[in-house]
């Protein structure tokens, strides 16, 4: 597991940066080091996969804060500040700044290992949260993204996933177009089916495009369901 796992570390002292390295990949997980605040910035701007972030806010260059600023603009990174500071203002500022913990300096090796463990334990319930499994579908709430197995299926509309996600939340029960239909447009449903329908069609023009599975069952008389 942890060799999926990639942890920035952005330190401008070679010593303490090169000995979380060698800490962290003994631990098995992947590192890239930054010993600036620009350093960081570029790995950031190259979309490199960064699991968690080790975040030194003094830093040459763009400072630490900045660099926390681009990755809350980003996304949800977990970032771990390493800091000198310990004034309760202080480390409460930087956790209102987007931190989502901090280690004061000098620190000892087995507290950062620790903190890296409950921010990924954290990271991975949200991921569950933002997930839905059937089968082999999968739909990834946090960017409305769906694949089956390891492959990505071409861009869905938003009204497409809400339409994949409530069918496929609820495996065993058929549902009416009226209720598929308030759940995708968020709007009362009106009689008209056809818009429902060519959505349907496109989910599984989609879907074949990665598979001849069938995912959805037409009930006739009465909707849809997840195809079981």
């Amino acid at each position: 597991m942890n060799k999926q796992i990639t942890i920035m570390v952005v330190e401008d002292d070679t010593n303490i940066n090169g000995l979380l390295k060698t800490v962290l990949e003994k631990e098995g997980y992947q590192v890239i080091q930054a010993f600036s605040g620009t350093e960081a910035e570029l790995v950031l701007k190259m979309k490199q996969e960064v699991t968690l972030v080790l975040l030194d806010l003094m830093l040459p260059g763009v400072s630490g804060e900045e660099v926390l600023k681009s990755i809350r603009e980003k996304g949800n990174i977990p970032v771990i500040v390493l800091t000198a500071k310990d004034s309760l203002d202080e480390k409460i500022g930087m956790l209102t700044q987007g931190a989502d913990d901090y280690i004061t300096k000098p620190f000892e090796i087995p507290e950062v290992l620790v903190r890296i463990q409950v921010q990924l334990r954290h990271m991975g319930r949200d991921m569950e949260r933002n997930q839905i499994v059937y089968r082999n579908l999968m739909l990834d709430k946090s960017n409305y993204e769906v694949s089956i197995g390891k492959q990505k299926i071409p861009k869905f509309t938003k009204q497409e996933f809400a339409i994949l996600e409530l069918l496929a939340s609820h495996p065993k029960r058929v549902f009416s177009k009226e209720e598929i239909f308030t759940y995708a447009w968020e709007e009362p449903y009106m009689g008209e089916t056809k818009t429902l329908d060519v959505h349907i069609s496109n989910i599984r023009k989609k879907i074949k495009i990665v598979t001849e599975e069938e995912y959805i069952e037409t009930i006739w008389g009465i909707g849809y369901r997840i195809h079981t």
